[in-house]
């Protein structure tokens, strides 16, 4: 959802300053533009800065804060475990950017492979790239999707690596997201 919903923020809040990534604490009384709120966290525009902000913090937003909760299922197939993967990493959204990360061409490889018995979970290897290789959100993006992927039922080991071979490039993304960032 973009908005452009002007709030006060209710609490103090942890914060990541978009694009360095450098955690901060924004301050209670301070007056913040709700720019987009997707995948479960806000992106705010403080004091000219603009500011992510995890969903289980949109209370000090005046939001309802979002529930990250798994289904627990009784089986889990590899293939079925890895449509909920590709599935779970479309909520991640690069903040400054209002297209989930599949769809912008940043994730180039997602293996879902059993754990050996007697465990009866799964390990996953993600290869992810960024939109420009200085991104300071890089490990924000990382740790979003690792967060996400580890709260689905039977998912006992989660790597997200990042990796800058191939560069990413335009015909990566896909026709959805070309069309919405306006490359034709």
């Amino acid at each position: 959802m973009n908005t452009n919903e002007n709030v006060t923020l209710r609490r103090a809040v942890e914060a990541f300053i978009i694009p360095a990534g450098t955690k901060v604490t924004l301050l209670a009384g301070e007056q913040a533009r709700i720019t987009q709120s997707l995948g479960g966290s806000h992106t705010v525009l403080v004091n000219g800065n603009l500011f992510l902000i995890d969903g289980r913090d949109a209370d000090a937003l005046g939001l309802a804060a979002s529930a990250r909760t798994a289904a627990r299922t009784a089986t889990v197939t590899r293939e079925d475990l890895e449509k909920r993967v590709w599935e779970t990493l479309k909520t991640c959204y690069d903040p400054e950017i209002p297209v989930n990360i599949v769809d912008l061409g940043l994730i180039y490889d997602c293996q879902v492979e059993p754990l050996p018995p007697p465990n009866a979970g799964f390990r996953v290897e993600i290869k992810m790239t960024l939109t420009a290789p200085g991104c300071g959100m890089g490990p924000v993006l990382q740790q979003d999707a690792q967060t996400k992927i580890l709260a689905l039922d039977r998912v006992e080991q989660v790597n997200v690596e990042l990796v800058w071979d191939p560069p990413l490039s335009q015909n990566m993304m896909s026709e959805a997201a070309r069309l919405q960032l306006g490359f034709y």
